[in-house]
């Protein structure tokens, strides 16, 4: 067997040194809806039970496993003041750090050893792979669990591919996209005549068990295994028809972040005619030299339908599932299109490894910068943008000296006021207060943005503060006569976040 270069022995430490640092040295930039999982994790650990609003068991979350990992990690470090932003960091960069392994490991099996290492070199930098491992979310386990559920089916390691399988969707639902699908190929495999791949026992077992478990615990506690927020963010927010279609091409025709560098026009110009033609090489190699990654290859592809068909509000960190598949793919095509056009240019074969890597590192470092405008001055993402965290901190610390017992504060973005203040919180978007889906859908015309607050909703549930954007109500409650018969301004934060006029306090009289 052929030993690789010294060289080339180095290159995965430095991948995992490059993914560790690229995560702890920015810090927790945390993002508001991980603010939610951190409360939830808290109010188990205080006693009170899987709920967001003590005594409302309402499953408002859509990321279970990582709730209960945030719940070990903090019983072990302090219970409830737990630093649950710096253990979700933790937890991330080690889940990442995993799925660079899992890329390496990938083109290793598929005898390209320098595409899986220039693929967890992406992964290692990437904004889009960064901004939500520092942001709390639980994406990185999520993609962590995807890649593994790949890796393994490909090396017939079924038990553990089914285990994983199952994890991920008990870390988010729509991990049904790639299981789907890869439930089917196994079974073709199981039943087809000339395949003969025994379904076992073991791996059955493994592929439900966690996922049941789940779903019978939260049919019991909650009444539904579905979370609200499925429903919350399919009602509530007004959407054009082809906008989560439009999001997602300009995403897929812009991984490399191109637009940064060039106008965003002829980023994505260049972006659609370029990486689909990447892509069918690379998935053409790969799929020739090991057929059991089918599925993987086409789950980019499917999760962009899925969400395109659904038309939901995309958020940043949506984008990110599809990427590890993404990248390796469409690196495996350049990389095989530039051993074709240099097959009889030696020095281009010679440099060809040196300079996949440097690529990768290249073309994350225009999404970074040095020191950011707000949070915390280290290096960081460019998206990793927190200014409307800060705000809800900055109004949580104003309000909380004035908090009665019992008081309830009604808020469009709910994390960080919730994990700041304990008080009880009326989640106008619904996703923890299913009454709030009552008062939807509204009239178009309500909507400045694709979030509105119904006035209805205010004035019959009368919270005892409000919280939020000034665009969230500027066409709602803000301009009815009888809200402010029983509402007074009690602070505003200036900012033009969403094209808004600050974000307002009021406090019912």
């Amino acid at each position: 067997m052929q030993r690789s270069p010294k060289w080339q022995q180095v290159l995965p430490i430095l991948m995992i040194a490059l993914a560790v640092a690229a995560r702890l040295i920015p810090g927790p930039r945390t993002i508001d809806d991980s603010f939610i999982t951190f409360r939830y994790a808290r109010n188990i650990l205080a006693g009170d039970g899987f709920v967001f609003n003590p005594g409302a068991q309402v499953l408002g979350t859509t990321t279970p496993l990582y709730t209960f990992c945030m719940v070990i990690l903090g019983a072990l470090t302090g219970g409830t003041n737990a630093p649950f932003p710096w253990l979700a960091i933790g937890l991330n960069t080690v889940s990442d750090s995993l799925t660079c392994i899992l890329l390496w490991q990938l083109g290793k099996r598929l005898s390209n050893e320098r595409v899986g290492l220039a693929a967890g070199f992406v992964w290692a930098l990437a904004p889009y792979s960064v901004t939500f491992a520092i942001g709390g979310l639980e994406t990185s386990v999520y993609v962590m669990l995807l890649t593994a559920a790949a890796y393994f089916y490909m090396i017939k390691k079924r038990t553990l591919a089914s285990l994983a399988a199952s994890l991920a969707f008990t870390t988010r639902p729509d991990a049904l996209i790639l299981i789907g699908p890869f439930v089917i190929d196994r079974l073709v495999r199981a039943f087809h005549p000339k395949l003969k791949e025994k379904l076992g026992w073991q791996e059955v077992l493994a592929l439900t068990l966690p996922a049941m478990c789940w779903a019978g615990f939260a049919w019991l506690y909650f009444g539904t295994p579905i979370p609200h927020s499925v429903q919350a963010k399919l009602l509530v927010y007004h959407l054009n028809p082809a906008d989560s279609f439009i999001r997602l091409i300009q995403h897929y025709a812009t991984p490399f972040l191109l637009h940064l560098i060039l106008p965003t026009a002829i980023a994505i110009g260049i972006g659609l005619l370029l990486y689909p033609f990447l892509y069918l090489i690379g998935a053409r190699r790969i799929f020739q030299t090991n057929n059991r990654l089918l599925v993987w290859l086409l789950y980019p592809w499917l999760y962009l339908a899925t969400f395109a068909i659904s038309n939901p509000l995309i958020f940043r960190w949506y984008l990110t599932p599809p990427l590890p598949a993404y990248f390796f793919v469409l690196l495996f095509g350049l990389d095989n299109l530039a051993q074709t056009i240099g097959a009889r240019k030696p020095t281009m074969q010679k440099w060809l490894p040196a300079s996949l890597m440097i690529l990768s590192i290249l073309i994350t470092l225009p999404a970074w910068e040095l020191k950011p405008d707000h949070g915390p001055t280290r290096p960081a993402p460019k998206m990793a943008y927190i200014k409307l965290e800060e705000l809800y901190h900055q109004a949580a610390a104003i309000v909380l000296p004035e908090l009665q017992p019992g008081d309830i504060i009604a808020a469009g973005d709910v994390g960080v006021l919730g994990y700041d203040t304990h008080a009880q919180i009326l989640d106008t978007v619904g996703l923890n207060s299913p009454e709030s889906l009552d008062y939807y859908p509204i009239p178009v015309e309500s909507y400045v943005i694709n979030y509105a607050i119904p006035t209805e909703l205010i004035l019959d549930q009368s919270p005892d503060w409000i919280i939020v954007q000034e665009v969230y109500g500027r066409e709602t409650f803000l301009k009815d006569l009888v809200f402010y018969d029983g509402y007074t301004q009690f602070d505003v934060l200036g900012n033009d976040i969403y094209g808004s006029e600050g974000m307002l306090i009021f406090r019912r009289e």
